[in-house]
């Protein structure tokens, strides 16, 4: 950001959730608890992932990715927001408070990406089996994770560009528990109709492309589905889209409410529990419906604990 935007506001004040001293201890606790659940659950799954060869496959390679894209997104927001809890306001540095903003793009654009690739994974698999090793070859699946993280970074040079054409020369207290756009936007002394919309529409043409792809993926893979004369046959099959699809309703259906609604449609405090929960929660949930509900993943830690009762 240029020195010319700054003359004033050097730093920004994370106001964070609430301003009880007695709230704050019991959401420290509560929240350290969560983020090291996220920690060990994501690690768990990319660990067990890497080490079983049942589970290398295209498939599990994008639910690893899914998984340290998680802890990445996590990362970003909660040690800041338990600093929070620790005084009255957290300062972060401007350029702190960009990169933070920066991360959480990157990440939660990631995953909108993600969950597409997985839902096309999930429909060659069950629609066209014969072709699965042509259509999801490992060549197909690298490409598919590359360009989620593309479609990461260029989704973050909108809300970067657009923030370093604003202007901070009141009051620098941010009313979030991260630097999160909309709060910096209402900071601004120099924002426009522009500012406002550009990132509002390059994330809804993701959110819409990728909602699109899996929407789409799944009536094919219903259709299919619907086709089985063995109940057998369709349980299974849906049964391996029930996970996905928990995470898919959990994160689209948040990350829409604040980035596509008009901000006018929902207050202050919505946004905050609407942000704490994809920023935070879902981060911790996904590792948990993805191994609760995923008989794969549950064989494949049965056997890893197996053999390593067996070593010791």
């Amino acid at each position: 950001m240029g020195t010319g935007n700054y003359t004033t506001v050097t730093e920004f004040i994370i106001l964070g959730l609430t301003e009880s001293t007695t709230v704050c201890a019991i959401l420290f606790i509560v929240f350290l608890g969560i983020y090291v659940v996220t920690l060990m659950g994501n690690i768990s799954i990319i660990m067990l992932i890497r080490s079983s060869p049942q589970l290398h496959t295209p498939m599990y390679l994008v639910l690893c990715h899914l998984a340290f894209v998680d802890i990445g997104y996590s990362s970003s927001v909660t040690p800041v927001m338990l600093m929070g809890f620790l005084g009255e306001g957290t300062s972060i540095h401007v350029a702190g408070c960009v990169t933070q903003l920066c991360s959480v793009v990157t990440f939660g654009t990631a995953e909108c990406f993600l969950l597409a690739a997985m839902a096309y994974d999930r429909y060659v698999a069950i629609c066209l089996p014969l072709l699965y090793s042509t259509h999801v070859s490992p060549r197909v699946c690298i490409l598919l994770v590359g360009m989620s993280y593309l479609g990461g970074c260029v989704n973050t040079w909108t809300f970067t560009g657009c923030l370093l054409s604003l202007s901070f020369c009141g009051p620098n207290k941010v009313n979030h528990f991260f630097c999160d756009y909309s709060p910096l936007l209402e900071l601004s002394c120099s924002h426009d109709f522009t500012s406002e919309v550009i990132p509002a529409i390059f994330s809804g043409s993701i959110i819409v492309v990728t909602v699109f792809i899996i929407g789409l993926s799944y009536v094919y893979i219903i259709s299919s589905v619907l086709k089985m004369r063995s109940t057998e046959g369709r349980h299974k099959a849906f049964s391996t889209c029930t996970s996905h699809l928990t995470a898919v309703t959990l994160f689209f259906g948040t990350i829409t409410f604040i980035y596509v609604m008009p901000k006018s449609s929902y207050s202050t405090e919505q946004n905050k529990v609407v942000s704490l929960f994809y920023t935070v929660v879902i981060p911790m949930l996904n590792p948990l419906i993805y191994s609760l509900r995923n008989k794969e993943v549950k064989e494949a830690m049965r056997k890893l604990m197996a053999r390593t009762h067996w070593w010791s």
